[in-house]
């Protein structure tokens, strides 16, 4: 997909010339390159269609390879933390998935274009496989299928280029942190038909609390193959394996313990995770305005994971907390595929784009789950008990998801001014799920359509504002009907000329029907009612000057909850919703003299106001920020020191609790990285 971008000169007269240039996309398909800026032109995230952020008529945040490098992130949470309408960092210590919230409400993540699931509950994404994460907010389902309302995360694959290319680094830090990593390619043909890159990063550390471990193992390798100038063909393979724990297993409510105290049980504490997956990309220009591309993955995954946490603390004087033993083996199948037309034509001055695409998908699971009473510990003196002989099976079940859509995107622009795009999606849905315990399978089929449609105005080359109305439809539990959510949202955006920058605002109101409860007298899912989120969002992205990085994100949200089936929780904010956050990093880079090289000093602010810990809103927690920091000294041409701190006053608060254990935001993290790049 080709795009327009402006370049700028200054003649001798002292006037401004703007000739167009023309960018080639690759990966997201918007011609940017994510290994050297943070800032980021284009998008996929807003729909299937390649489209520059200024005329995409939604909030769509990208992070790129360079910034993930500039802070130095190490899972999906730390990509998000700078990203307006993201809150991160709930559960604190306990790190078996990501948990993180798009405008008060889960998000779904997906991978060049094609869906992984729900983050909570899956597994934690291994950040150095990606170019880019495109953050867009809000209800979608027009464009990638079922998910929840409050956005979703579009990672984009390292794939092979047209060059040769490198970098390795070596990494250690607080916690025994030892690491190493390498991100290379080539064309293996002179003619540039055939290329290959290979990722990989390997870590041997422990996390922040006493009997714990953080080891990493990932490798990926890629093919790319250019039969002809107008054809493209991509194979992806990679492996991840992880061997960790599951948390510390909280603290005592209203104590103040050090992060490293440990209350769980040493010798049932563990989680593992084992991954394949293969990536196929391929995409085909006909050379008249006709495109065909499709993309597709497979993937099998092995995942455990068993715990001892305080599950109680007494309020009667006593230092002795009740625990609970829970456990986890589950495995899952999961194939997606779709396919996509395309069509670019004009008339006079309107200019046309059309895709039509179908999507399928198979997705089985085998999920057995284990609960048990656990020995109790005391505080003062915390003596283990030992690993149990066995924790009871509570639940064993197998899961089929099988899944087919049709869907067609429309875009006309006027006089390239106003843009209007509509979305019409179909999901079909076939579900099963057999109870292994009592032989019971249940069975539900489900057709959802969703509509999405915008208007984009650009008042000059450099502003736009837009409009948008779009749908979302998650996927529902047998028996009952699925959740839906719908937002209108409306922006303006600003993109100058002078710098590379992005700076945008969104106002939205966005609401979720059919929420999905547990009946606790049933043990069965049941819709209970209506919440609603309004808010505003403030986001910059700037290299304002040569030497000067800028990223600043503010949000502000107000939930309600407007129907519930007790009705005893009408008018109440939803829980782990802040009305406020806030984030600010800038870096600044003293230039080299030739005696001594450049240096990059940068400095970061997240602030994330007070929120709900249930609906009831009768327990929470306090208003807080943490402040970050990165130090980069340029050896030699192409070798670099880094130097990252998150937390750098080793700030604490309770980022979860209300059920009987308390758990801590992250603490200080100190990472040294020495990186080469060829």
């Amino acid at each position: 997909m080709s795009g327009a971008a402006l370049a700028q000169e200054v003649s001798e007269d002292g006037s401004t010339l703007l000739p167009e240039i023309v960018v080639e996309g690759a990966g997201s398909g918007v011609g940017d390159d994510d290994q050297k800026s943070i800032v980021a032109r284009g998008t996929t995230g807003g729909g299937k269609l390649a489209t520059p952020l200024l005329d995409e008529a939604a909030s769509v945040s990208v992070i790129t390879a360079e910034e993930f490098r500039r802070r130095n992130v190490q899972s999906t949470e730390e990509v998000l933390q700078y990203t307006a309408g993201a809150v991160t960092d709930f559960y604190g210590s306990d790190d078996r998935f990501d948990f993180f919230k798009i405008r008060g409400f889960d998000a779904w993540v997906y991978r060049d274009g094609l869906a992984i699931g729900a983050p909570f509950g899956g597994i934690r994404e291994e950040p150095y496989a990606f170019e880019r994460a495109e953050v867009l907010k809000g209800a979608n389902s027009s464009s990638f299928g079922v998910s929840d309302p409050g956005g979703s995360v579009n990672y984009v694959t390292k794939t092979p280029r047209t060059e040769r290319f490198g970098e390795a680094y070596l990494s250690g830090g607080s916690f025994r942190r030892g690491e190493v990593g390498f991100d290379f390619g080539d064309n293996i043909t002179s003619d540039e038909t055939l290329s290959y890159r290979l990722t990989g990063t390997f870590r041997k550390a422990h996390a922040e609390y006493d009997f714990s471990r953080d080891d990493n193992r990932f490798i990926m390798g890629g093919l790319t193959w250019r039969p002809t100038a107008l054809t493209n063909l991509t194979v992806v393979y990679d492996h991840l394996s992880r061997d960790g724990v599951p948390g510390s297993g909280g603290h005592p409510v209203g104590t103040d313990f050090d992060r490293s105290r440990f209350f769980g049980e040493p010798d049932y504490n563990f989680r593992g995770v084992k991954r394949d997956t293969v990536s196929v990309m391929f995409d085909h220009d006909f050379d008249n305005g006709l495109t065909f591309a499709s993309n597709a993955r497979y993937s099998r995954s092995n995942t455990d994971f068993g715990y001892a946490y305080i599950s109680a603390t007494p309020t009667d004087g006593s230092t002795i907390a009740s625990r609970s033993f829970f456990g986890n083996e589950s495995s899952r199948e999961h194939f997606i595929m779709d396919g996509r037309l395309q069509y670019d034509t004009s008339w006079e001055s309107i200019d046309s784009r059309t895709i039509v695409g179908a999507e399928y998908s198979n997705d089985r699971t085998r999920n057995d789950s284990f609960f048990g009473a656990a020995p109790g510990i005391d505080w003062t003196n915390s003596v283990y008990t030992g690993a149990p002989a066995s924790v009871p099976l509570f639940a064993s079940t197998n899961g089929r998801k099988s899944g087919r859509a049709l869907f067609v995107q429309q875009e006309f622009t006027f006089s390239e001014k106003l843009i209007a795009s509509i979305g019409l999606r179909n999901d079909w849905l076939d579900l099963s799920s057999t109870n292994n315990l009592s032989g019971v399978t249940r069975e539900a089929d489900v057709s959802e359509l969703t509509k999405r449609g915008a208007l984009t105005y650009k008042i000059t080359d450099q502003f736009s504002v837009y409009g948008s109305y779009a749908e979302s439809v998650a996927p529902p539990s047998i028996g009952v009907e699925p959740e839906r959510g719908h937002q209108r949202e409306a922006g303006i955006k600003y993109q100058p000329w002078a710098f590379p920058a992005l700076f945008t605002a969104a106002i939205y109101d966005l609401t979720k029907t059919n929420i999905t409860r547990t009946n606790p007298a049933t043990n069965l899912p049941e819709t209970i009612g209506e919440v609603r989120v309004r808010g505003i969002e403030l986001e910059a992205k700037a290299e304002v000057l040569d030497n000067f990085n800028l990223i600043a994100a503010y949000s502000y949200m107000m939930s309600e909850i407007v129907e519930n089936g007790t009705a005893g929780n009408i008018g109440n904010q939803l829980s782990f919703v802040p009305n406020h956050s806030f984030s600010l990093w800038a870096d600044y880079t003293l230039r080299g003299n030739g005696v001594r090289g450049d240096m990059t000093f940068g400095v970061g602010a997240r602030y994330t106001g007070a929120y709900f810990f249930n609906d009831a809103n009768t327990q929470s927690t306090g208003g807080n920020v943490v402040f970050d920091a990165s130090f980069n000294y340029q050896l030699q041409e192409n070798t670099a020191l880094q130097m990252n701190v998150t937390n750098i006053f080793d700030t604490k608060h309770v980022a979860y609790g209300g059920f009987g254990a308390d758990f801590y935001n992250p603490g200080r993290s100190v990472t040294a990285t020495l990186r080469h790049t060829w």
